[in-house]
């Protein structure tokens, strides 16, 4: 018999396969402090990642926008969508080709740090993850990325 060690929930998002310890930066970025009820496990055994983090959010279902935040900084993790009690939909999060209005450009001469203009990066290397912004041309690195 399967012992769960985190309750099973009967409609919304299981974000399942994030590394170890960034369970917590996900919950952040998403803004879902106020989303109604959590259920976060830390640090279990998973065979693809040696540790992993899953995160339960009841009653909420993921947008793409909301996967693309989350693709940052779990490029590995699965989405589940669990409605009545039952899976209906499992996919991978994928790496965008463009992240826009979601990644903050460094420099500080950027048109998108002095004016009101969208940030967009164009993905031109997916591992390890380096994005370049396109209006100056700035190149960030996985360990640079900011989320707006």
């Amino acid at each position: 018999m399967k012992t769960y060690k985190v309750y099973a929930i009967n409609d919304g998002t299981v974000i399942d396969h994030i590394p170890a310890t960034k369970a917590l930066k996900v919950i952040d970025i998403l803004g879902l402090e106020n989303e109604g009820i959590l259920t976060i496990g830390i640090g279990f055994t998973s065979q693809k990642l040696g540790r992993k983090d899953i995160i339960k959010i009841e009653n909420k279902y993921l947008e793409k926008e909301e996967t693309d935040k989350i693709s940052l900084i779990a490029p590995q993790a699965t989405i589940n969508i669990i409605k009545n009690g039952k899976l209906k939909e499992k996919r991978k999060i994928e790496l965008p080709d463009e992240y826009v209005g979601i990644v903050k450009c460094s420099n500080p001469n950027c048109i998108t740090s002095v004016e009101k203009v969208k940030t967009r990066f164009k993905v031109i290397n997916r591992a390890p993850l380096m994005l370049r912004c396109h209006y100056c041309e700035r190149v960030i690195s996985y360990d640079e990325v900011e989320i707006l």
